[in-house]
């Protein structure tokens, strides 16, 4: 299949044609409209740690499944896929180093993983489309947006801990309130950005100099706006040495059955009896 079927297909779809390799590229743009998930296995006897780590760090983590200990299948983002072949590739990084990348997990997957899927910001490709904000990767088939280690530290949870990172994308100056107001209302894909303006403030002296992804340039008239990350798990897992974690290949998300704009109008509306 090729992108532009992809685009239109349902998440389904997409999940099959990545789980037989007919698709080995990036997901940026698959399956319009349906959350993209960053995905981090750890084991079992870290998972209330790695689950309070999101839960103290939302920006950067918004929680959107998890599995039980042993089970690949996320029971509310997509209960029919498999989160050891639907996703192209994976990296395993233990004691704080990368060790391999592989295509599939099924001859790595033991009964003591658990299984997290997190928010992304490649969720709100359609609504930034819909909205006529052209940002790089949109317009640009080369193009991701640069991510950095920031100086903001994460909220610790046991042995998780480390920097926030961010990703940045330039914006034309008269761009940067539409963009705040439009990414605010989607806090399950990052939410609004973290930081707007000199990068030198969070403790980035060099754009040029880019951790991960690839370089974006801030032309005339454009102002830097930051993002949290969810890199920001590789990051947390090579500061802290963290035994064993495993996460998704770079622009590998997984493509969910969850709708963004249905979802993120659940997660931002009140609870009954609220006040």
């Amino acid at each position: 299949m090729n992108r532009a079927e992809l685009e239109a297909a349902p998440p389904g779809v997409v999940r099959q044609a990545i789980r037989e390799k007919r698709w080995q590229g990036v997901t940026k743009r698959l399956a319009l409209g349906y959350h993209q998930a960053n995905v981090t296995i750890v084991p079992k006897a870290l998972a209330f740690d790695f689950m309070r780590f999101c839960f103290g760090n939302p920006k950067a983590l918004p929680l959107l499944d998890v599995c039980e200990p042993g089970n690949p299948c996320p029971p509310r983002a997509a209960p029919q896929a498999d989160l050891r072949t639907d996703v192209g590739g994976y990296l395993i990084l233990r004691r704080g180093k990368p060790v391999e990348r592989v295509d599939t997990l099924v001859p790595y997957w033991r009964d003591d993983h658990v299984a997290f899927l997190t928010g992304c910001n490649l969720s709100l490709d359609r609504v930034m489309l819909e909205s006529g904000i052209p940002l790089p990767h949109l317009v640009d088939e080369a193009a991701f947006p640069a991510q950095y280690r920031s100086s903001i530290p994460c909220v610790p949870a046991g042995p998780f801990a480390g920097p926030l990172v961010v990703s940045l994308r330039p914006v034309d100056n008269e761009r940067v309130v539409p963009l705040i107001e439009l990414t605010s209302r989607f806090p399950l894909s990052h939410g609004a950005p973290v930081h707007i303006g000199d990068p030198a403030q969070i403790g980035i002296p060099d754009l040029s100099q880019v951790d991960w992804g690839r370089r974006n340039v801030v032309g005339a008239g454009q102002t830097p706006m930051f993002w949290a990350c969810g890199i920001t798990v590789q990051a947390v897992a090579l500061a802290s040495g963290i035994e064993e974690i495993i996460v998704h290949a770079p622009g590998n998300m997984f493509v969910t059955d969850m709708l963004v704009r249905e979802l993120s109008a659940a997660a931002a509306s009140p609870s009954p009896g609220a006040r």
